[in-house]
Protein backbone atom coordinates (compact mmCIF):
# COMPACT_ATOMS: atom_id res chain seq x y z
CA UNK A 1 0.00 0.00 0.00
CA UNK A 2 2.36 2.50 0.47
CA UNK A 3 4.14 1.93 -2.36
CA UNK A 4 0.86 1.95 -4.33
CA UNK A 5 0.68 5.67 -2.47
CA UNK A 6 3.98 6.81 -3.80
CA UNK A 7 3.33 5.94 -6.63
CA UNK A 8 -0.32 7.47 -6.97
CA UNK A 9 1.42 10.70 -5.16
CA UNK A 10 4.02 11.67 -8.16
CA UNK A 11 0.94 11.33 -10.57
CA UNK A 12 -1.63 13.15 -8.08
CA UNK A 13 -0.94 14.03 -4.47
CA UNK A 14 -4.82 13.87 -3.60
CA UNK A 15 -5.13 10.49 -5.24
CA UNK A 16 -1.98 9.46 -2.81
CA UNK A 17 -2.92 11.05 -0.07
CA UNK A 18 -6.83 9.53 -0.16
CA UNK A 19 -4.81 5.94 -0.51
CA UNK A 20 -2.71 6.39 2.76
CA UNK A 21 -6.30 7.54 4.35
CA UNK A 22 -7.61 4.44 3.28
CA UNK A 23 -4.52 2.20 4.45
CA UNK A 24 -4.95 4.40 8.10
CA UNK A 25 -8.35 3.59 8.67
CA UNK A 26 -7.89 -0.09 7.62
CA UNK A 27 -4.98 -0.21 10.17
CA UNK A 28 -7.45 1.11 12.92
CA UNK A 29 -10.39 -1.29 12.08
CA UNK A 30 -7.63 -3.85 12.05
CA UNK A 31 -6.64 -3.44 15.61
CA UNK A 32 -9.88 -3.18 16.75
CA UNK A 33 -9.71 1.00 17.79
CA UNK A 34 -12.48 2.32 19.23
CA UNK A 35 -14.70 5.25 18.30
CA UNK A 36 -12.12 8.13 20.04
CA UNK A 37 -9.11 6.93 18.18
CA UNK A 38 -11.22 6.85 14.88
CA UNK A 39 -12.59 10.61 15.60
CA UNK A 40 -9.01 11.44 16.58
CA UNK A 41 -7.34 9.70 12.86
CA UNK A 42 -10.12 11.65 11.49
CA UNK A 43 -9.15 15.17 12.81
CA UNK A 44 -5.34 14.45 12.64
CA UNK A 45 -5.60 13.44 8.65
CA UNK A 46 -8.42 16.66 7.62
CA UNK A 47 -6.08 19.15 10.48
CA UNK A 48 -9.10 20.48 11.38
CA UNK A 49 -11.44 18.97 14.79
CA UNK A 50 -13.97 16.16 13.79
CA UNK A 51 -16.26 15.11 15.90
CA UNK A 52 -19.42 11.95 15.60
CA UNK A 53 -22.65 12.41 17.52
CA UNK A 54 -25.16 9.68 17.56
CA UNK A 55 -28.23 10.08 19.47
CA UNK A 56 -29.66 6.98 18.76
CA UNK A 57 -26.42 5.36 20.92
CA UNK A 58 -26.03 8.63 22.97
CA UNK A 59 -22.51 9.16 21.51
CA UNK A 60 -20.98 12.22 21.34
CA UNK A 61 -16.91 12.48 20.57
CA UNK A 62 -15.09 15.49 19.57
CA UNK A 63 -11.22 15.47 18.84
CA UNK A 64 -9.06 18.11 18.04
CA UNK A 65 -6.45 18.33 15.56
CA UNK A 66 -3.93 17.81 17.99
CA UNK A 67 -5.49 14.91 19.21
CA UNK A 68 -6.69 15.92 22.46
CA UNK A 69 -10.52 15.30 22.81
CA UNK A 70 -12.76 18.33 23.76
CA UNK A 71 -16.59 17.41 23.54
CA UNK A 72 -18.97 20.62 23.22
CA UNK A 73 -23.06 21.07 23.67
CA UNK A 74 -22.64 23.26 19.98
CA UNK A 75 -24.46 21.85 17.23
CA UNK A 76 -22.66 21.56 14.05
CA UNK A 77 -22.34 24.12 11.25
CA UNK A 78 -24.44 23.70 8.13
CA UNK A 79 -21.54 24.31 5.92
CA UNK A 80 -19.03 21.48 7.50
CA UNK A 81 -18.04 18.57 5.58
CA UNK A 82 -20.06 15.70 6.90
CA UNK A 83 -21.45 11.85 6.40
CA UNK A 84 -23.78 9.61 7.51
CA UNK A 85 -23.52 6.20 9.53
CA UNK A 86 -25.80 4.18 7.07
CA UNK A 87 -26.61 4.94 3.85
CA UNK A 88 -29.90 7.33 3.71
CA UNK A 89 -29.43 8.32 7.78
CA UNK A 90 -28.60 11.87 8.99
CA UNK A 91 -25.07 13.49 9.00
CA UNK A 92 -23.09 11.95 12.12
CA UNK A 93 -19.75 13.04 11.57
CA UNK A 94 -18.28 16.53 10.76
CA UNK A 95 -15.36 17.93 9.97
CA UNK A 96 -15.26 21.17 11.24
CA UNK A 97 -14.08 23.10 7.85
CA UNK A 98 -16.05 25.79 7.50
CA UNK A 99 -16.99 27.80 4.31
CA UNK A 100 -14.55 25.65 1.91
CA UNK A 101 -15.35 22.78 -1.00
CA UNK A 102 -14.75 19.42 1.03
CA UNK A 103 -11.70 18.06 -0.79
CA UNK A 104 -11.38 14.48 -1.83
CA UNK A 105 -9.31 13.89 0.81
CA UNK A 106 -11.60 15.45 3.00
CA UNK A 107 -14.09 12.88 1.54
CA UNK A 108 -12.62 9.73 1.81
CA UNK A 109 -11.58 10.78 5.44
CA UNK A 110 -15.71 11.31 6.04
CA UNK A 111 -16.40 7.91 4.45
CA UNK A 112 -13.83 5.53 6.06
CA UNK A 113 -14.05 6.80 9.42
CA UNK A 114 -17.73 6.64 9.40
CA UNK A 115 -17.85 3.07 7.99
CA UNK A 116 -15.09 1.54 10.72
CA UNK A 117 -17.25 3.98 13.47
CA UNK A 118 -20.84 2.27 12.38
CA UNK A 119 -18.63 -1.16 12.66
CA UNK A 120 -17.51 -0.76 15.69
CA UNK A 121 -20.97 1.01 17.19
CA UNK A 122 -22.95 -1.67 16.21
CA UNK A 123 -20.29 -4.24 17.92
CA UNK A 124 -19.62 -2.68 21.30
CA UNK A 125 -23.18 -0.94 21.58
CA UNK A 126 -24.76 -4.08 21.58
CA UNK A 127 -26.91 -3.51 18.65
CA UNK A 128 -27.41 -3.48 14.80
CA UNK A 129 -28.43 -1.15 12.13
CA UNK A 130 -32.03 0.23 13.70
CA UNK A 131 -33.03 -0.32 9.94
CA UNK A 132 -32.13 -3.68 9.64
CA UNK A 133 -34.95 -4.84 7.82
CA UNK A 134 -35.17 -8.82 9.03
CA UNK A 135 -34.95 -7.83 12.54
CA UNK A 136 -37.38 -4.91 12.60
CA UNK A 137 -39.86 -7.44 10.88
CA UNK A 138 -39.56 -10.07 13.49
CA UNK A 139 -40.12 -7.42 15.88
CA UNK A 140 -42.89 -6.52 14.91
CA UNK A 141 -44.58 -9.58 13.85
CA UNK A 142 -47.63 -10.72 16.08
CA UNK A 143 -46.98 -14.53 14.77
CA UNK A 144 -43.08 -14.45 15.10
CA UNK A 145 -42.45 -16.23 18.73
CA UNK A 146 -41.84 -13.84 21.82
CA UNK A 147 -38.36 -14.69 22.66
CA UNK A 148 -37.46 -14.17 19.17
CA UNK A 149 -39.00 -10.59 19.31
CA UNK A 150 -37.19 -10.07 22.39
CA UNK A 151 -33.93 -11.10 20.67
CA UNK A 152 -34.64 -8.84 17.66
CA UNK A 153 -34.93 -5.92 20.45
CA UNK A 154 -31.55 -6.78 22.04
CA UNK A 155 -30.15 -6.86 18.95
CA UNK A 156 -31.59 -3.80 17.60
CA UNK A 157 -30.67 -2.08 20.65
CA UNK A 158 -34.10 -1.39 22.24
CA UNK A 159 -33.74 -3.98 25.17
CA UNK A 160 -36.96 -4.37 27.11
CA UNK A 161 -37.31 -0.38 27.12
CA UNK A 162 -40.77 0.80 26.10
CA UNK A 163 -41.03 1.64 22.29
CA UNK A 164 -43.52 2.68 19.49
CA UNK A 165 -43.82 1.95 15.64
CA UNK A 166 -44.23 4.40 12.88
CA UNK A 167 -45.48 3.49 9.82
CA UNK A 168 -44.94 5.25 6.50
CA UNK A 169 -46.76 5.04 2.73
CA UNK A 170 -43.28 3.24 1.92
CA UNK A 171 -44.28 0.07 3.69
CA UNK A 172 -41.34 0.03 5.36
CA UNK A 173 -41.72 0.03 9.30
CA UNK A 174 -39.83 2.36 12.01
CA UNK A 175 -39.05 1.51 15.87
CA UNK A 176 -38.47 4.11 17.68
CA UNK A 177 -37.51 4.15 21.69
CA UNK A 178 -39.94 5.89 23.76
CA UNK A 179 -37.10 9.05 24.95
CA UNK A 180 -36.13 9.05 21.67
CA UNK A 181 -38.03 12.59 20.95
CA UNK A 182 -40.78 13.40 18.30
CA UNK A 183 -39.00 13.48 15.17
CA UNK A 184 -40.37 11.72 12.58
CA UNK A 185 -39.81 10.48 9.30
CA UNK A 186 -40.46 13.51 6.27
CA UNK A 187 -44.20 12.79 4.83
CA UNK A 188 -47.37 10.98 5.92
CA UNK A 189 -46.67 8.88 8.90
CA UNK A 190 -48.89 6.77 11.84
CA UNK A 191 -47.63 6.84 15.15
CA UNK A 192 -48.15 4.07 17.18
CA UNK A 193 -48.63 4.22 20.85
CA UNK A 194 -45.68 3.50 23.53
CA UNK A 195 -45.64 0.04 24.72
CA UNK A 196 -43.74 -2.23 26.09
CA UNK A 197 -41.42 -4.23 23.65
CA UNK A 198 -43.16 -7.43 23.37
CA UNK A 199 -46.22 -5.35 22.71
CA UNK A 200 -44.63 -4.09 19.44
CA UNK A 201 -46.82 -5.85 17.00
CA UNK A 202 -50.25 -3.88 18.95
CA UNK A 203 -47.94 -0.97 17.96
CA UNK A 204 -47.58 -1.27 14.54
CA UNK A 205 -50.85 -2.55 13.99
CA UNK A 206 -52.13 0.69 15.56
CA UNK A 207 -49.67 2.41 13.48
CA UNK A 208 -50.98 1.08 10.44
CA UNK A 209 -54.19 2.58 11.21
CA UNK A 210 -53.14 5.83 11.74
CA UNK A 211 -51.40 5.85 9.14
CA UNK A 212 -54.58 5.84 7.36
CA UNK A 213 -55.67 8.85 8.40
CA UNK A 214 -53.18 10.72 7.52
CA UNK A 215 -53.02 13.01 4.42
CA UNK A 216 -50.39 15.13 1.76
CA UNK A 217 -51.78 18.54 3.43
CA UNK A 218 -51.99 19.48 -0.27
CA UNK A 219 -55.29 21.18 -1.86
CA UNK A 220 -56.00 17.72 -3.30
CA UNK A 221 -55.53 15.84 0.17
CA UNK A 222 -55.67 18.33 2.55
CA UNK A 223 -55.32 16.97 6.30
CA UNK A 224 -52.54 16.09 9.03
CA UNK A 225 -49.43 14.56 7.56
CA UNK A 226 -48.82 13.05 11.06
CA UNK A 227 -51.15 11.21 13.25
CA UNK A 228 -51.32 9.46 16.45
CA UNK A 229 -52.96 6.23 16.95
CA UNK A 230 -53.37 6.58 20.62
CA UNK A 231 -55.07 10.33 19.91
CA UNK A 232 -57.82 9.07 17.46
CA UNK A 233 -60.33 7.43 20.18
CA UNK A 234 -63.13 5.68 18.80
CA UNK A 235 -62.82 7.58 15.78
CA UNK A 236 -59.99 4.42 14.29
CA UNK A 237 -63.15 2.62 14.29
CA UNK A 238 -63.99 4.04 10.73
CA UNK A 239 -60.48 2.45 9.51
CA UNK A 240 -62.73 -0.66 9.77
CA UNK A 241 -65.95 0.49 8.07
CA UNK A 242 -63.94 1.74 4.80
CA UNK A 243 -61.44 -0.47 2.91
CA UNK A 244 -58.77 0.73 1.12
CA UNK A 245 -59.20 0.71 -2.57
CA UNK A 246 -63.35 0.40 -2.12
CA UNK A 247 -65.89 2.52 -3.63
CA UNK A 248 -66.32 5.39 -1.08
CA UNK A 249 -69.44 6.61 0.20
CA UNK A 250 -71.78 8.99 -1.30
CA UNK A 251 -70.80 11.31 0.74
CA UNK A 252 -67.00 11.10 -0.26
CA UNK A 253 -68.18 10.80 -4.46
CA UNK A 254 -69.98 14.04 -3.56
CA UNK A 255 -67.07 15.97 -2.17
CA UNK A 256 -64.76 14.42 -4.93
CA UNK A 257 -67.42 15.95 -7.55
CA UNK A 258 -67.55 19.59 -5.63
CA UNK A 259 -64.11 19.66 -5.49
CA UNK A 260 -63.92 18.91 -9.28
CA UNK A 261 -65.88 22.10 -9.95
CA UNK A 262 -63.89 24.38 -7.13
CA UNK A 263 -60.29 23.85 -6.53
CA UNK A 264 -60.45 25.85 -3.43
CA UNK A 265 -63.13 23.64 -1.87
CA UNK A 266 -61.13 20.63 0.05
CA UNK A 267 -59.15 22.90 2.28
CA UNK A 268 -61.71 25.79 2.97
CA UNK A 269 -63.95 22.73 3.89
CA UNK A 270 -61.15 21.00 6.17
CA UNK A 271 -61.01 24.11 7.43
CA UNK A 272 -64.33 24.86 8.45
CA UNK A 273 -64.08 21.13 10.07
CA UNK A 274 -60.60 22.20 12.03
CA UNK A 275 -61.79 25.26 13.51
CA UNK A 276 -63.55 26.78 16.74
CA UNK A 277 -65.66 29.74 14.57
CA UNK A 278 -66.03 30.48 10.72
CA UNK A 279 -64.22 33.33 11.77
CA UNK A 280 -61.12 31.38 12.78
CA UNK A 281 -61.91 29.21 9.36
CA UNK A 282 -61.57 32.13 7.01
CA UNK A 283 -58.28 32.73 8.75
CA UNK A 284 -57.27 29.39 7.63
CA UNK A 285 -58.24 29.84 4.46
CA UNK A 286 -56.41 33.16 3.99
CA UNK A 287 -60.04 34.49 3.04
CA UNK A 288 -62.22 37.47 3.73
CA UNK A 289 -64.96 36.28 6.19
CA UNK A 290 -67.26 37.12 3.17
CA UNK A 291 -65.83 35.48 0.54
CA UNK A 292 -65.48 32.54 3.18
CA UNK A 293 -69.86 32.99 3.57
CA UNK A 294 -69.99 32.82 -0.56
CA UNK A 295 -67.53 29.42 -0.86
CA UNK A 296 -69.93 27.83 1.73
CA UNK A 297 -73.08 28.81 0.45
CA UNK A 298 -70.93 27.60 -3.21
CA UNK A 299 -70.25 24.52 -1.30
CA UNK A 300 -73.62 23.45 0.05
CA UNK A 301 -75.16 24.23 -3.72
CA UNK A 302 -72.52 21.66 -4.92
CA UNK A 303 -72.98 19.02 -1.86
CA UNK A 304 -76.18 19.05 -1.04
CA UNK A 305 -76.07 19.48 2.31
CA UNK A 306 -75.35 21.62 5.16
CA UNK A 307 -71.88 22.74 6.03
CA UNK A 308 -72.47 25.29 8.59
CA UNK A 309 -74.91 23.91 11.12
CA UNK A 310 -72.99 21.05 13.93
CA UNK A 311 -74.75 18.29 11.85
CA UNK A 312 -73.40 19.24 8.94
CA UNK A 313 -69.98 19.84 9.85
CA UNK A 314 -70.20 16.66 11.49
CA UNK A 315 -71.12 14.95 8.43
CA UNK A 316 -68.71 16.48 6.53
CA UNK A 317 -65.54 16.04 8.72
CA UNK A 318 -66.87 12.65 8.40
CA UNK A 319 -66.71 12.59 4.68
CA UNK A 320 -63.32 14.40 4.71
CA UNK A 321 -62.17 11.48 6.88
CA UNK A 322 -63.70 8.60 5.03
CA UNK A 323 -61.80 10.08 1.35
CA UNK A 324 -58.13 9.73 2.92
CA UNK A 325 -59.64 6.20 4.62
CA UNK A 326 -60.40 5.22 1.01
CA UNK A 327 -57.49 6.03 -0.73
CA UNK A 328 -56.01 2.54 -2.24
Amino acid sequence: MKELAGRLTALDPDAGAAVRVIAYFDRLAESRAGVEALVRGAAVLSGVPARLADADRRVRVRVEPDGARRDTEQPPEPDWPSAALSPGGPPALWLERAGAVPSVVDAVILERAARAARVVLDRTRGRAPLDDPALVETLLDATADEAARLHAARRLGLGTAPARALATPAGRPVVRAADAGDAVPPGRVGVGPVVPTAELPRSWSAALTALRFTADGTAQDPGPRVVHADELGDIALLAGLVAPGADPPPDVHALDAAAADAPWLLTTLYAVTTTASLRAAATEANVHHSTLQDRLTHAEHLLGWPVRTPQGRLRLHLALTMRRLARP
